[in-house]
């Protein structure tokens, strides 16, 4: 007999939806759920296809998540072809298979069951998904939400079906996540010849006591939520390639992940008030990618964690960790927002699998949630 999540999820792998093509994903989905009753609103931005889907009225549950994928690599390292779906020893092996088109076969399948088992539920069932999280993520998710809250659309609670998972699934559920903003900075010298320091102006050694600052501060301690607030310089560049000048330009990019210590604003000034006390000529440009968002103890976190002791008989850590999610875009409606999906160890990787027997239980997570939340 076939498992309706395995075949669901085999279906979407088999789709190439590089970022940020659909490659014909959300027709499936959305077949299904039209199936069961949903109302489906595309909501498309620029070459990015995404959907709101509702079915019921009142308190509102959404499922959020995304069918484009990472690129694949060289295709000839992988044990399969990475869009052709392969089980080999209970793991279920191609692109998305944990990051995330298995958490969408688990979340439709859910709903499926949840809609015959209760079709006349009391609250609102809604999924958002889009076609573009793992690239720009600039006409995904953050559309959807901006045009939804213009129109004052309702949503109390989120679950995203991101890889949350280490060992287990369940282990890890993500209540939160930290912000992201990254500098771009560029400091301004003088080119010249490097016999003749003193007709030019080297913007490295101007910057160096600079950089050594930064990196050395301690920019908060965190809190119960939150670990400190991390920065990584990720690129530095300056010269021309020739060992006989001396660059005119260094340009240095380097990243924050803040937690709710700290704001946006706070660490832009600091920035700024120890580059000038250091005296230096320079440009600086900031992109903040997201916010730092914390849902803490109450009906989704709980209800989550029910489900989890209930089919896992773990009590799951709530962490703040790893990288940004959509659930940064999503936070903004005031909705409370939760991540709960499979083991994260292969997302991105060649050879990217999940145990399949994990997206059958997060099927049955994501049911007893609805059931709790919207039943």
């Amino acid at each position: 007999m076939i498992c309706p999540v395995l075949d669901l999820a085999q279906q979407l792998i088999r789709r190439p939806s590089l970022s940020p093509d659909d490659a014909g994903c959300q027709e499936i989905l959305i077949a299904r759920l039209k199936a069961i009753g949903f109302h489906i609103e595309p909501m498309n931005f620029g070459d990015t296809l995404n959907f709101w889907a509702t079915r019921g009225e009142g308190k509102t549950l959404a499922f959020a998540g995304h069918t484009d994928v990472v690129p694949t690599g060289d295709p000839t390292l992988w044990i399969t072809p990475p869009f052709e779906p392969a089980l080999r020893d209970g793991m279920l092996f191609g692109r998305g298979a944990a990051d995330m088109k298995g958490s969408l076969a688990s979340m439709v399948v859910a709903a499926e069951r949840f809609v015959a088992a209760n079709p006349n539920h009391q609250g609102r069932l809604a999924f958002l998904i889009t076609s573009d999280e793992e690239a720009s993520a600039v006409n995904g998710t953050v559309k959807v939400v901006e045009a939804l809250m213009a129109r004052n659309e309702r949503m109390d609670y989120c679950l995203v079906g991101e890889p949350s998972s280490t060992t287990r699934v369940g282990d890890i559920v993500k209540n939160g996540r930290r912000g992201s903003m990254t500098a771009n900075l560029q400091i301004h010298g003088v080119q010249g010849h490097v016999a003749y320091p003193h007709l030019a102006d080297n913007p490295v050694h101007r910057a160096m006591p600079a950089l050594n600052e930064l990196v050395s501060i301690e920019w908060d301690q965190g809190n119960e939520f939150f670990p400190p607030t991390s920065m990584q310089i990720a690129n530095i560049n300056a010269g021309t390639g020739s060992n006989n000048v001396i660059p005119g330009e260094l340009y240095v990019q380097f990243n924050f992940r803040f937690s709710t210590e700290l704001t946006d604003a706070t660490i832009k000034e600091r920035v700024k008030a120890l580059l000038d006390k250091h005296q230096l000529n320079y440009t600086l440009n900031w992109v903040v990618s997201g916010q730092p968002f914390l849902t803490p103890r109450g009906s989704l976190v709980d209800a989550v964690i029910n489900a989890v002791q209930h089919y896992s008989e773990i009590t799951p850590d709530l962490q703040t960790t790893g990288g940004t999610s959509d659930g940064r875009f999503i936070a903004l409606m005031g909705a409370q927002v939760v991540e709960l999906g499979p083991v994260n160890a292969s997302i991105h990787k060649i050879n990217e699998c999940v145990q399949a027997s994990d997206l059958q239980l997060l099927a049955r997570m994501y049911q007893r949630i609805m059931e709790q939340l919207v039943g």
